[in-house]
């Protein structure tokens, strides 16, 4: 078992221009807080209101941003949760205090981004730095509403609405929710797109403390499974994060709460009130009964109080007078707190069918190691001890130097070495395959042929034919969505060589998608072939850079590995005694051998890093002489389109050389859809916010794709509601 700790308990002050100092004071240390109220004189001379109180905590976050209160409150959490602790975070507090800013932030803002999905950032970053054990991550999303379970994540088209209620069940693992949908993630992207997806569904009101309070309580859980990639350890760790975002307590006389939002107070306050009692009763250590099973609430987190697992609270608080007695509060509830005690412990699971197999290859192993050693009578010392990190990772850069073709064979030393070699092959060959992946998934959107929801989708939208080939016109080196020229529909014979502006003037006019193909076909040929040329070559240089970046994240993975082993060789050099001869330290030929590496790769990343700067220069340049080309395009196309098909004929007359209104005098909206599709609209976004900050792609790119997803499920359900009518 673990040892016993205390839950650490953080109380972060809203930002207020309003501030009590006379009554709030802050510790020297920042983590205690004293409170002082004027004594109330109408109560007479004789007076026993109390008017201090002081309250000692892990730490005062005062004016502190995002960034210090995750690195304060929860990175350390989350770091050993990939070591195989339970971690519970908990946000509490009166409402409008801050509670749900703490622990998403503003969605719409990367920098403003809260503990959440920072938590899934991190655990995404730890498992690329842990390339030995192959590890799954899972999410699941709870909401508790007046004292019932729902899945924020059942909106998704492969889930659909649970037939039966949810419930909270227990077994000798712990407790979980019988019903609630948990979603394999295997990138950054995925994880935030289903939080995103989960906080459109939220349930939130207005009211005098809060125009955005959270009716409700969410529980967003991540769950680890780690297992280790070498051959004979069949023992794998599991741990969860929960991050626990409560609804706020209120005080109904001063929130002005009213018919369902008063009933919703009413439930949040009552099932508040019994969290409380169940901290109380486990800071008593003379309580056999803790009284877990009052509200969901409590049963749902029944293994984070107090159980086992790393716990974090996070008190809420306003800084403002009239907000005292609500603070007063909140403060009570986090000393109490810290007087919960928990027991973190590893996770160990046991695979037992893969103990029994591991078992056989090993004896079957030790077999034939034994027979190579008979036979190969010449060899002086044959290592039958599994091979350690450096071994690995030297055979891992002999494999990379052996398919780079800058090694020409890999000796061969034992079957150990030899059963490595190939699972290394099989590593770096996965990794290859996922840069490729994440490379294709940055320029196109992939749809799984299996994913009929979303071919459905795609469908209805007229953006894929029945064959399932998707509409639209070669564009660089992909096929960018959008309508067919309506000289291109199947089905469609031409009867005479009437222009376009000839077959639709004397009807209503044209949409513009189809009149916009026909004037690049026709008037706006030359400026769209410029256009289309600069994005062919903006598509290569961006093409030329990714690859770039990847070789010089390949060459710095490769220089830390080199360095680790390095460093290991001094180690082992001062262990085993130095040498010297004439005042010059005397080395081995490996140590000597891995130097002249090391600084064979710093050349290769200083001259690969230049390369790069040079084709981000050119890449600004391109992009300005397309954003050039896309304007006059669209610039024309306006004139022309209203020339066309809007000004009347018997003004034509004027807008002919000589007249009295020269083109482009008639006003119109710019069309800016028609020549940016999605793919610019995210390469222009990746401009502008990677030298800020380059982690922040994968959060952007799935809150762009869940509002489209809702701005077209929201565009669909209003078409076949006017249909309808």
């Amino acid at each position: 078992m673990g040892t016993r700790k205390k839950v650490h308990a953080f109380v972060r002050v809203k930002p207020t221009d309003d501030f009590a100092h006379e009554m709030i004071k802050y510790g020297d240390d920042n983590k205690s807080i004293d409170i002082h109220l004027k004594r109330d004189t109408r109560k007479g001379v004789v007076n026993n209101q109390q008017t201090d109180w002081s309250f000692k905590l892990d730490g005062v976050l005062h004016d502190a941003s995002q960034d210090v209160v995750y690195e304060t409150v929860a990175k350390e959490v989350v770091s050993q949760a990939l070591d195989g602790y339970n971690g519970t975070i908990m946000c509490y507090g009166q409402t409008g205090a801050g509670k749900t800013y703490t622990m998403t932030g503003a969605t719409e803002n990367y920098k403003h981004r809260g503990i959440l999905p920072r938590a899934l950032q991190q655990v995404f970053r730890m498992i690329e730095e842990r390339p030995t054990h192959a590890i799954t991550v899972r999410v699941s999303y709870l909401e508790i509403y007046n004292e019932s379970l729902f899945d924020l994540l059942s909106t998704l088209p492969y889930v659909g609405p649970s037939v039966t209620p949810m419930t909270i069940v227990e077994n000798p693992q712990g407790v979980f929710i019988k019903g609630l949908s948990v979603h394999l993630t295997s990138q950054e992207e995925d994880a935030f797109s289903l939080l995103f997806e989960g906080e459109t569904n939220r349930i939130i009101a207005s009211h005098t403390m809060n125009k955005n309070s959270s009716r409700s309580h969410c529980i967003f859980t991540i769950y680890v499974e780690a297992h280790s990639r070498t051959l004979s350890d069949e023992k794998y760790i599991t741990s969860k994060i929960n991050l626990v975002d409560l609804a706020g307590s209120e005080r109904l006389g001063k929130s002005g709460s009213e018919g369902r939002v008063l009933k919703e107070a009413t439930y949040i306050n009552k099932s508040l009130s019994f969290l409380e009692q169940a901290i109380i009763a486990l800071g008593d250590q003379k309580r056999d009964h803790i009284p877990f099973r009052q509200c969901k609430l409590t049963h749902a987190l029944k293994d984070s109080l107090g159980g086992n697992c790393n716990m974090v609270l996070v008190t809420n608080i306003y800084g403002e007078a009239a907000q005292l007695e609500e603070t007063l509060s909140s403060l009570r509830f986090a000393s109490r707190m810290k007087l919960v005690t928990t027991e973190p412990a590893v996770n160990e699971k046991y695979d037992a069918e893969r103990m029994v197999k591991n078992l056989e290859k090993e004896l079957a192993l030790l077999k034939q190691e034994l027979a190579i050693h008979d036979s190969l009578a010449n060899r002086t010392f044959v290592t039958y001890d599994p091979m350690d990190e450096i071994q690995i990772a030297e055979i891992n850069s002999q494999v990379r130097r052996y398919l780079e073709g800058t090694l020409d064979e890999i000796d061969i030393i034992n079957l150990r070495q030899i059963q490595e070699v190939f699972n290394q092959f099989r590593v770096v060959l996965s990794q290859q395959e996922q840069e490729v992946e994440s490379a294709l998934r940055m320029k196109y959107t992939l749809i799984d042929k299996n994913d009929f929801a979303a071919i459905s989708a795609v469908q209805k939208a007229k953006l894929m034919d029945a064959d399932g080939h998707l509409v639209g016109e070669p564009d660089g080196q992909g096929f960018g969505l959008g309508l067919a020229p309506f000289s291109t529909k199947p089905g469609r014979k031409s009867k005479s060589k009437k222009t376009f502006k000839e077959q639709l003037r004397p009807s209503t006019p044209p949409s513009k998608p189809i009149a916009f193909q026909e004037f690049k076909n026709e008037r706006g040929s030359e400026i769209n072939r410029i256009f289309k040329e600069n994005k062919s070559i903006l598509n290569e240089r961006r093409k030329r850079a990714s690859e770039t970046t990847q070789r010089i994240n390949t060459i710095k993975r490769e220089i830390d590995v080199t360095k680790e082993a390095l460093n290991f060789q001094k180690s082992l050099r001062e262990k085993q005694g130095e040498y010297e001869n004439k005042g010059l330290m005397i080395i081995d030929e490996e140590e000597f051998l891995l130097i002249l590496k090391l600084k064979d790769l710093k050349k290769q990343y200083r001259s690969e890093y230049q390369d790069l700067r040079d084709l981000r220069a050119e890449i600004q340049y391109c992009q300005r002489l397309v954003d050039q080309c896309r304007h006059r395009l669209l610039m024309e196309f306006d004139i022309w389109y209203n020339e066309s098909f809007v000004i009347p004929e018997d003004t034509q007359m004027a807008l002919k050389p000589g007249g009295s209104i020269r083109p482009g005098m008639v006003p119109v909206n710019r069309i800016v859809s028609l020549g940016e599709d999605d793919q610019d609209r995210f390469s222009q976004l990746q401009q502008s916010v990677l030298p800020e900050g380059p982690d922040s792609i994968s959060f952007y790119n799935a809150k762009v794709k869940t509002e489209q997803k809702h701005n077209y499920l929201k565009t669909m359900t209003g078409l076949q509601q006017a249909h309808r009518k």
